[in-house]
């Protein structure tokens, strides 16, 4: 999901919802402690140089169980960091503490957005000797299109 798309689906909400993957909601009284441009300048295990820039948002839950961050705020502080950290409408990740600190895409559904894993990946693949994955085909799915009987020649 882009910035853009954040900014345009929290003018339609009247409170703001984050939900985990396994279908937990982050706390309501979740701060929004970071918004930023994570750039990323590497070079991947075939040799090529790769640049990435996404948008981070950090969330983090306090003691202070009274606050709510409402949607006109966090607007609010996207457009702030848009114009202090010159941000396009890059696609955001998420910050969020679980067993160490977890990255996710974003993604909302209308209602809230929603937490959705990532992976790893070898970008590389053609340079590493990575086979492409084969289709896993059941043999009751293969129809024989040729048919031999018995003194049709064929076998």
């Amino acid at each position: 999901m882009r910035l853009e798309e954040v900014k345009s689906a929290l003018e339609h909400l009247e409170t703001i919802g984050f939900q985990l993957p396994n279908g937990e909601l982050v706390p309501k009284h979740f701060h929004v402690t970071e918004v930023g441009k994570i750039t990323k300048h590497f070079i991947d295990c075939g040799g090529t140089v790769r640049h990435e820039e996404v948008v981070n948002f950090q969330l983090w839950n306090a003691d202070d169980y009274d606050h709510r961050l409402h949607p006109e705020k966090l607007v609010h502080i996207i457009e702030l960091s848009q114009k202090t950290l010159d941000i396009g409408n890059l696609e955001v990740e998420v910050e969020y503490q679980g067993q160490t600190i977890e990255k996710f895409a974003l993604d909302f559904d209308g209602t809230n957005f929603l937490l959705t894993t990532k992976q790893t990946d070898c970008l590389a693949k053609d340079q590493c000797g990575v086979p492409a994955k084969k289709p896993k085909v059941e043999l009751s799915e293969v129809q024989n299109t040729q048919t031999c009987a018995p003194g049709s020649g064929c076998c």
